[in-house]
């Protein structure tokens, strides 16, 4: 039968994990350039959004259209 503290340390292992993971995630996300023009429609992306968005390839309405399911390619 696993005690306490035993049960503590495993989820305080977890939590470490979890944030490395997270951290790691966000600081490679941070490295990466973002398109000036979208893949889809070749529309300018605004400078604010490649900003917002690190590695952006899509503007917000093909992103948007790409979140709601749909396709690009038949």
């Amino acid at each position: 039968m696993t005690d306490d503290a035993e049960r503590a340390a495993e989820y305080e292992a977890l939590e470490r994990s979890s944030a490395i993971t997270q951290s790691t995630r966000s600081m490679r996300k941070r490295s990466l350039v973002s398109l000036t023009h979208c893949l889809e429609c070749g529309e300018k992306i605004p400078e604010k959004r490649r900003q917002a968005e690190p590695g952006c390839e899509l503007c917000v309405k093909c992103k948007s259209w790409e979140e709601k399911g749909g396709s690009f390619w038949p």
